[in-house]
């Protein structure tokens, strides 16, 4: 758990952090970190969606877990919590639900979470998510310079989601095989594409309803 504890605090000092410098950020500086942090989002997005050489069952994965994360109206649940903070600390932020939900589906749908949580809850390895930690701090601090206080917020869902796997890890030692990891990478690649396009205002994509589609992402390669 010591990993998970060390990348929820890099999330929140990030946040910090980026909250500070938006204060002294024009609303027209503020939009254009905000497309630059979308264009970067998509390429990343993009570098894992391509990763692999046979799109189809990725595609394949990425219907059903829409699909199912649409019938399971997750996108909603996982808005509703963010809602609920928002009220209980009465924070005025119009940004806040986005920032929450795009955070902690960014954090959330890599592979590097998978691999350095089944290190961290097998062996006592927490190198990979050491290294996570430094990457979602940064990441905190751009997006909440741009979303506010709600990129906060989403140190809670690594603690929750990330420290929930690191414990069941000993279990989920399958998804180390490199053509699951694969598989979910991807996945997830599509996945932070969608965020990326949100934070560029192109359209309005419910990414948190394609979170079952890594689920599919990590059970494929077993069908085949």
């Amino acid at each position: 758990m010591t990993g998970t504890l060390v990348n929820a605090s890099a999330v929140a000092a990030g946040a910090i952090l980026g909250l500070l410098a938006g204060r002294h950020i024009s609303e027209r500086i503020r939009g254009t970190l905000m497309h630059a942090l979308g264009l970067a989002v998509m390429v990343i997005g993009l570098k894992m969606a391509l990763s692999v050489d046979d799109l189809i069952p990725i595609v394949a994965c990425l219907l059903l877990g829409g699909l199912a994360g649409e019938i399971l109206r997750i996108e909603d649940g996982v808005a509703w919590v963010g809602v609920h903070l928002k009220e209980r600390f009465r924070s005025e932020s119009a940004t806040f639900v986005q920032g929450f939900v795009s955070a902690s589906v960014l954090y959330l749908t890599g592979a590097m979470m998978i691999i350095g949580c089944i290190q961290d809850g097998t062996t006592g390895d927490a190198s990979t998510l050491y290294l996570k930690s430094l990457l979602d701090g940064v990441a905190s601090v751009a997006l909440a310079s741009t979303l506010g206080v709600g990129v906060a917020f989403s140190a809670l869902s690594v603690l929750v989601v990330q420290g929930g796997l690191t414990l069941v890890a000993s279990y989920l030692s399958f998804l180390q095989d490199p053509q699951v990891l694969a598989s979910i990478t991807a996945t997830g690649g599509m996945i932070i594409l969608g965020i990326g396009i949100n934070l560029l205002e192109l359209t309005r994509i419910r990414v948190g309803n394609f979170i079952p589609a890594l689920v599919f992402a990590a059970i494929y390669p077993f069908l085949v």
